[in-house]
């Protein structure tokens, strides 16, 4: 009989650390907040002063300290690690705040964060500057870029839309009052159609015009006609959309001149105020302008295009340097942008602030997106695997740069958000040519009630 129950007892521990394995693997978050999270904890409350000490991130006490311990206990004065805070647990790691001491910086615990990461068990240690003399360690528990979900709680705001995820576990922002203009660089199916498909549905919801210039005949961008203001689908339709673009960027100079009492001959250059300091009622709404394969733009095989690509190219120029105080951003899209593409290639990706690249077919591509920025970026993106679809490295001219995924959002679901949106549409007059024509939806008749039977979009 003991033996029996010895036997049953090997074989539950077996059961349970068979099904724990499992758990990390298939489901890490429910293995984190059931075992991960309890062990890690422990771990930092057990190690804390000897993994600070091992690490260099202790100093000397205060020298009043060191005399209270010596006359109190006659104890060997140690030295004190950072101060820690309460530690708070979260559905996908650990967040802590330490209070440095004297003559510490955050890079010195930056530099430790790998070393932090062994000690407690985690997938990754990282450091946020929250104030001065306080940083807060961020835990993350398992890869949340493996399978992506977005965090509760944050909300879209104006020109703000949650695009994709951190590798520490917080919401990617695209912001266009922060950063105007991007370049999205990617190989064939490595997600930045995704990117821009998660992008454009969340711009959908909002009282934005949206006006794209697809150049493979819209087949990336016709399905979300219903909701676009404006679609070029060949060449020939961008060098007719650009000047209008143009056009109507000046129109919106003149508006803050006579709002603001400038005189009309006044120069563009001369303008310091911009679009969002008009009164509301008077504000004109907001353009994104998404260029998918923005190489298509600059190959030409004739003189007659190559004049042809000299205007369109220096219409965006225009566009990227003075829409911003307009209200016109840009989202330029592409598998490899460069000085090999033409003239004024290099010019308009230095207005470019916001970068984003995906998985490239060489290291060349990878540094034009991000080698004014960062080496270890550049590093980081060319180790990106093709099995990763919608993994990128995203940065900015300011020097930051993080890994970011895209969530898997199908394109009959955008389509669907574009057609449920298409009153939001703000109507501008000078768009209305290029308005792409969207069918109506059918109506399929079952009983009493008619109910429309969703049909692909096409040009």
């Amino acid at each position: 009989m003991t033996d029996l129950v010895t036997w049953a007892e090997v074989g539950g521990s077996l059961a349970a650390i068979g099904g724990a394995a499992y758990a990390r693997h298939a489901h890490p978050a429910a293995y984190w907040s059931t075992v991960g999270l309890p062990v890690s904890v422990a771990r930092l409350l057990a190690s804390y002063t000897s993994t600070m000490d091992a690490c260099g991130l202790t100093v000397e006490p205060p020298r009043w300290r060191a005399l209270a311990v010596k006359a109190t206990t006659r104890r060997e004065v140690r030295p004190v690690p950072p101060r820690r805070g309460m530690i708070r647990p979260t559905s996908t790691g650990l967040r802590i705040r330490l209070r440095l001491a004297p003559g510490q910086e955050p890079a010195d615990v930056a530099a430790s964060a790998e070393r932090l990461r062994h000690a407690w068990g985690v997938h990754a240690v990282y450091v946020r500057d929250v104030k001065p003399g306080v940083v807060e360690l961020r835990l993350v528990g398992f890869d949340v870029l493996r399978k992506v979900r977005m965090p509760r709680g944050t909300e879209a705001g104006p020109l703000r839309v949650p695009v994709a995820l951190r590798e520490d576990a917080t919401a990617f922002v695209r912001d266009y009052r922060a950063v105007p203009h991007e370049l999205v660089l990617g190989a064939t199916l490595s997600g930045k159609s995704m990117f821009l498909r998660n992008l454009l549905a969340g711009l959908a919801a909002q009282p934005v015009v949206l006006v794209g210039i697809d150049c493979k005949r819209g087949v990336e961008l016709a399905p979300f006609a219903p909701r676009l203001s404006a679609l070029a689908t060949d060449p020939e339709q961008a060098a007719e959309l650009l000047p209008v673009l143009v056009k109507e960027m000046e129109d919106r100079y003149d508006l803050i001149k006579a709002q603001q009492g400038v005189a009309p001959g006044t120069p563009d250059e001369l303008i310091t105020s911009d679009v969002w300091g008009l009164p509301e009622d008077e504000r004109p709404a907001p353009i994104v302008l998404f260029v998918d394969e923005v190489a298509e733009l600059f190959l030409v095989a004739t003189r007659k295009e190559e004049e042809r690509r000299d205007e369109m190219v220096t219409q965006l120029i225009r566009l990227a340097q003075l829409g911003r105080a307009a209200g016109i951003y840009l989202e330029v899209c592409g598998q490899r942008f460069g000085a090999e593409l033409g003239k004024g290639a290099t010019m308009l990706r230095a207005q470019l602030t916001g970068r984003v690249c995906h998985r490239v077919n060489d290291e060349a591509s990878a540094k034009m997106a991000l080698g004014d920025i960062a080496p270890e970026a550049v590093l980081a993106s060319c180790a990106i695997a093709a099995e990763l679809p919608g993994l990128a490295v995203v940065g900015d001219t300011s020097g930051g740069w993080s890994r970011i995924r895209t969530p898997h959002l199908s394109l009959a679901d955008a389509a669907a958000t574009c057609r449920e949106t298409a009153h939001l549409a703000p109507d501008v007059p000078a768009l209305v040519p290029f308005r792409p024509y969207a069918p109506p939806m059918p109506v399929k008749e079952s009983g009493p009630l008619a109910t429309p039977t969703p049909q692909p979009i096409t040009e």
